[in-house]
């Protein structure tokens, strides 16, 4: 899974940054509440997932003075990522899955947009708990992702709203077509039961802080 779900988005990343406004509807609210949840003093960061940088970028212009480190297995992504971000000392990037390659320690946050639901359930509970070593005491883990319906009918109801949603944000057809290409390797997981794996990995105050549709963001503390 994790060798199609690279290849997809190798192959679709030079197109990646222009679909984003158009396909995740409340995309300005998606992205700032990731931003808001990181705590106020963080110093070190990880963006676990971070593809061609979106949410690095508005990290990087909160947090003008911390060590952001980019974790991505799309050397595509990554290179966006590198362009966009430029030549800053305190950024550093990780050509790598990080679901086996250990995660860098005494984290004050760890954030993640849109990739962790390219795992099955096993990787993403086994990823939580890496996550929470990872982290100092009052760390921060802020998953900004897309999430399965609590039921199969509902889960129906969000891909069709969704389609109805981007279509009237004027998203072309082959922006969508390019969506539900890489949709090919989603494995989303319904909000409750991400809850319920953050607590299970030890994360105190585990909560959804926003959620429009298909697009959530969690977050849980290392207390």
């Amino acid at each position: 899974m994790i060798n199609r779900t690279k290849a997809v988005f190798d192959a679709t990343a030079s197109t990646y940054d222009a679909d984003r406004s158009r396909l995740i509807p409340g995309c300005d609210n998606f992205y700032r509440w990731a931003i808001d949840l990181i705590p106020a003093g963080a110093k070190n960061i990880l963006d676990l997932g971070a593809g061609s940088g979106l949410l690095t970028i508005l990290i990087r212009n909160r947090f003008p003075n911390a060590r952001i480190h980019l974790i991505d297995f799309s050397t595509p992504m990554l290179s966006l990522a590198g362009d966009r971000l430029g030549n800053d000392r305190n950024i550093t990037y990780q050509h790598a899955n990080y679901v086996t390659e250990p995660l860098p320690e005494k984290l004050c946050a760890v954030v993640s947009s849109l990739s962790i639901h390219h795992l099955d359930n096993a990787d993403k509970r086994g990823l939580f708990k890496k996550v929470f070593a990872s982290l100092l005491p009052k760390g921060v883990f802020i998953n900004a992702e897309q999430v399965a319906g609590p039921t199969p009918a509902l889960d129906e109801r969000y891909k069709a709203l969704w389609l109805l949603q981007v279509r009237a944000l004027g998203a072309t057809e082959p922006q969508i077509t390019a969506s539900l290409f890489r949709q090919q390797e989603d494995r989303c997981a319904t909000v409750a039961d991400q809850l319920l794996w953050l607590r299970e990995a030890g994360f105190a105050d585990a909560d959804c802080w926003f959620k429009d549709n298909r697009f959530a963001v969690m977050a849980g503390t290392r207390a």
